[in-house]
């Protein structure tokens, strides 16, 4: 789905102090990984009886038909997902009485998807109510495969209120059938513009002569293989295998150019003057120059970028699913919304959260004002419209098949 879909305003807010990142602590879950866990596992998703993109209504009747609250809830997140306080989640207790177990169990979704699944196939607990889950390749293996809640939108008052109307017509999860935001972020260039020596604002940059030895590219495939096609003409979201290829040998010829295939290490590389340009995440550069005072230029590209989401979603197998689907709406209230983007630093599906921030920061002075009012200013935490209209999401796959492919397209052009 291209990100014209994507709120105008939509939010993001860094921390104030440098901290280990959401993307510090793993990488976007890539082919390579997934492949070795399901070769181990053995695992594939299997469809069950009424699995679809979108979840009809008898079907969300069905599910939510004499279900009650028991008074807790299971939360399986990521780390760095939220303050190790946990304030949100303690009011969220005081003012409900339902107590949350929040625990940052997941580090990848390729062996996410494989511990869980034999357990939800034999429609057991997984121990969860809740768990935040990428607009991957297991999103859809969850979702086809019949493992995820249908949403009771009624239950989600604040959501239908306050999040981002566009976020509805997500390409992976049509009318939030299964799933609603958690946060988002952008891969695009990063630069130091005192070694380019002029700006960059294309993806043709990344493979211009002129810096041979001083180009980084992310080691991830699927964020590879996204800027290959852009760089190619092809639109990701539409691809089939032969725009693979094509995007492949584009790669293959910036291959002699590019210094390394980074993993997280790439804002070490930028920093040291490893490199002078780079793929980026928007969250890692905006903390970057907060915290180091460093002047690294992030911008998407005339060509394109990427985005993508992690979202909440309800195991069908939860015990606590009223609870958890209470909680969730509870994290789309402007106040909740705006104190999650301020820790999570990447962009929020609240967008009234922004004018949350700068009452936040009218109350503060000094430094701790300032941080958070050019947290508020930001270009690179709020994007122009123009910019989220030139995202989009990695690549979709309707079957194994078609993943083994991509991998087998694009990990010779890291691993070569």
């Amino acid at each position: 789905m291209s990100a014209s879909n994507l709120p105008d305003n939509a939010l993001l807010r860094g921390l104030t102090q440098r901290r280990i990142g959401r993307r510090d602590a793993l990488r976007i879950s890539g082919l390579s990984a997934l492949g070795a866990a399901l070769a181990a596992c053995g695992v594939q998703g299997r469809a069950r009886p009424g699995a679809a993109a979108s979840a009809a209504p008898d079907v969300v009747e069905k599910f939510w038909s004499g279900k009650t609250g028991t008074g807790h809830v299971d939360f399986a997140s990521w780390p760095l997902y939220m303050d190790p306080k946990h304030p949100q989640l303690k009011q969220f207790t005081q003012e409900t009485h339902i107590t949350v177990t929040y625990k940052e169990v997941i580090q990848e979704m390729g062996p996410w998807f494989a511990k869980v699944q034999p357990l939800l196939a034999a429609d057991q607990s997984i121990g969860y109510d809740l768990m935040i889950i990428t607009n991957s390749i297991q999103f859809a293996q969850f979702r086809d495969s019949g493992f995820l809640a249908p949403l009771d939108h009624a239950r989600l008052p604040n959501f239908a209120k306050n999040a981002g109307p566009a976020y509805a017509k997500e390409a992976f999860d049509p009318g939030n059938a299964y799933s609603v935001p958690w946060a988002s972020g952008m891969t695009g260039i990063a630069y130091d513009e005192t070694r380019t020596k002029r700006p960059i604002t294309k993806l043709a940059d990344l493979w211009d002569p002129a810096f041979k030895g001083k180009i980084g590219m992310f080691s991830d495939t699927q964020e590879l293989a996204n800027f290959g096609m852009l760089k190619a003409g092809i639109n990701p979201d539409k691809s089939v295998s032969d725009d693979w290829q094509r995007a492949a040998k584009e790669l293959t010829k910036q291959k002699p150019l590019v210094r390394k295939y980074y993993d997280q290490s790439y804002i070490d590389a930028l920093s040291n003057g490893e490199v002078w340009i780079t793929m980026a995440w928007s969250g890692d550069i905006f903390q970057k120059n907060l915290s180091d005072g460093t002047n690294f230029k992030f911008v998407i590209p005339e060509e394109g970028g990427t985005i993508w989401t992690d979202n909440m979603t309800i195991p069908i197998t939860a015990k606590s699913p009223v609870d958890a689907i209470t909680l969730i709406d509870f994290f789309y209230r402007t106040d909740i919304a705006a104190q999650m983007a301020e820790y999570i630093g990447y962009v929020c599906p609240v967008p009234a959260a922004q004018a949350q921030i700068r009452k936040d920061a009218a109350k503060k002075s000094g430094d701790d004002k300032a941080s958070l009012l050019e947290v508020a200013n930001s270009k690179l935490i709020f994007p122009p419209t123009s910019e989220y209209a030139k995202l989009h999401y990695y690549v979709s796959f309707d079957n194994l098949d078609d993943q083994q492919s991509f991998s087998k397209t694009f990990d010779p052009v890291v691993l070569g």
